[in-house]
């Protein structure tokens, strides 16, 4: 798929929040300002969270209550080399079978990401765009 502008993002991440099922895993895959922090706000939104969605980069991780339970956790692994603490963290919200998991910069832990995650990768084009792949 294709966007072409902020809104569009999170029109697809809200979109998407209509397909998923809990508990999920979702991998985020792209570079830097490519728009990964957006489709969480938009997937936040379908979910019916409301509270302001920011990105996770120093933080690493940043929680949000679902409405029905469960929680979306949102990871964000860029800074980390070694995870460390934040593995034992990761593992814990894993194991919760109300919580959506959404994971940034993964390298570092793909050992532990559940084989049957979604991965979306989003990619800039030349003309300014996204290319969305799930």
């Amino acid at each position: 798929m294709k966007t072409s502008s902020e809104q569009e993002m999170l029109a697809f991440g809200e979109q998407f929040a209509k397909t998923i099922k809990v508990p999920s895993v979702i991998e985020l895959i792209g570079d830097v300002g490519a728009g990964k922090t957006t489709f969480v706000r938009g997937l936040a939104a379908g979910l019916g969270i409301k509270e302001p969605i920011t990105s996770p980069s120093f933080t690493i991780s940043k929680s949000y209550a679902l409405p029905n339970g469960g929680n979306l956790v949102h990871y964000d692994f860029y800074r980390l080399e070694d995870p460390g603490i934040m593995q034992d963290d990761l593992t814990e919200n894993l194991k919760n079978p109300q919580n959506i998991i959404v994971i940034e910069w993964g390298e570092s832990i793909e050992n532990l990401i559940p084989k049957n995650h979604v991965t979306i990768k989003i990619d800039y084009n030349d003309d300014g765009t996204r290319k969305v792949t799930l």
